[in-house]
């Protein structure tokens, strides 16, 4: 992501439905901020405390996210379009009913990755980890995992086309294995979810 000559953030907090353009957030303590329905376009986040942000509805476009930091962080409903996250380290993120398209998660750990509902495309998460994602009815197109690690993640009523996840790290799926129909696994990923599989569709194995 290239982004054009930025200015540096000299305000205190975020405004509801604010508009920031080719600004640059270093360091900013956004805690508690109160920014929903806010844009963000040629931005660049940089270290960023966002610990109970209140991004609900916010628009992220030509945007980088790096070592970005918080819990509880509130981004239900927000539109991510061509945006980087770098190395974020956040847990309880909402970002149920979210549209992501052309989004990239490099690096860090997300701890309860809410996207329940959300639309997922052309999206790329690579080198992170995600500790109990919940994808439930998400809708996911052109979406791959590589080199990252899915503990507990839920796919219920997940929809998913051209969904890759054979470069994943640890695939582990704590519901939501019957939902897996539009994705591409690898043989050594069909194996350890065999029993799974077996499970789902009322298969016993036995010695």
């Amino acid at each position: 992501m290239r982004l054009p000559p930025l200015v540096p953030y000299d305000g205190d907090g975020l405004e509801p439905d604010g508009d920031y353009d080719g600004v640059r957030f270093d360091g900013v303590d956004l805690t508690d901020a109160s920014g929903r329905g806010a844009r963000f376009m040629d931005c660049a986040l940089d270290g960023c405390a966002l610990d109970r942000a209140e991004l609900a509805r916010a628009r992220f476009i030509d945007a980088v996210l790096t070592g970005v930091r918080g819990v509880g962080t509130d981004l239900a409903e927000a539109s991510l379009r061509d945006v980087e996250v770098v190395d974020a380290r956040l847990g309880g993120v909402q970002l149920h009913g979210a549209v992501l398209e052309r989004v990239v998660v490099r690096g860090g750990k997300i701890d309860y990755l809410n996207l329940r509902e959300a639309r997922l495309k052309d999206v790329v998460f690579e080198g992170c980890v995600l500790a109990e994602p919940d994808f439930g009815g998400a809708h996911l197109v052109r979406v791959e995992f590589r080199d990252c690690v899915l503990k507990r993640a839920d796919f219920s009523s997940a929809r998913m086309e051209s969904v890759d996840l054979r470069a994943v790290a640890e695939l582990d799926i704590a519901r939501g294995v019957d939902r897996l129909a539009g994705a591409v696994i690898s043989p050594v990923q069909l194996m350890e979810l065999a029993p799974a599989f077996a499970a789902q569709i009322g298969v016993r194995v036995e010695a």
